[in-house]
């Protein structure tokens, strides 16, 4: 039997779609509440990690730089997975892709010259 409308299987699938997450949570919660009460305890409460009991020694702690050398890395490293089909079907291209891709360069581009000019290329 045909829908009133043509669109009433999308509006369908979008409330299911939405609704379907939400029920999810809903079961978690019910069972965590039913199955897993709170019994805290100094034992439970305590920091637990690889097995091995927590001590005081401080962690060792890193600098931030080679967490910004990585997502710079990363930047770049995905700048040429975009370069590349490009340059494969560039001849193919009309102006409009040509000018999109010179504004993902330059925006490239300029995130390198303030990476630079605030040193954070600068081994330390």
């Amino acid at each position: 039997m045909p829908s009133a409308h043509p669109y009433a299987f999308l509006a369908l699938f979008a409330v299911i779609a939405a609704a379907f997450p939400f029920a999810l949570l809903l079961v978690a919660r019910i069972w965590f509440r039913l199955f897993q009460p709170p019994k805290p305890n100094p034992v439970k409460n305590n920091v637990y990690e690889c097995g091995l009991e927590s001590t005081d020694i401080q962690r060792v702690q890193f600098k931030a730089h080679y967490y910004l050398y990585a997502i710079l890395f990363l930047i770049f490293d995905v700048e040429v997975l975009f370069l590349l089909p490009f340059a494969v079907v560039f001849t193919g291209l009309p102006a409009g892709a040509l000018l999109a891709m010179l504004v993902f360069i330059l925006l490239l581009a300029e995130g390198l010259v303030w990476a630079w000019q605030r040193g954070h290329l600068e081994w330390k």
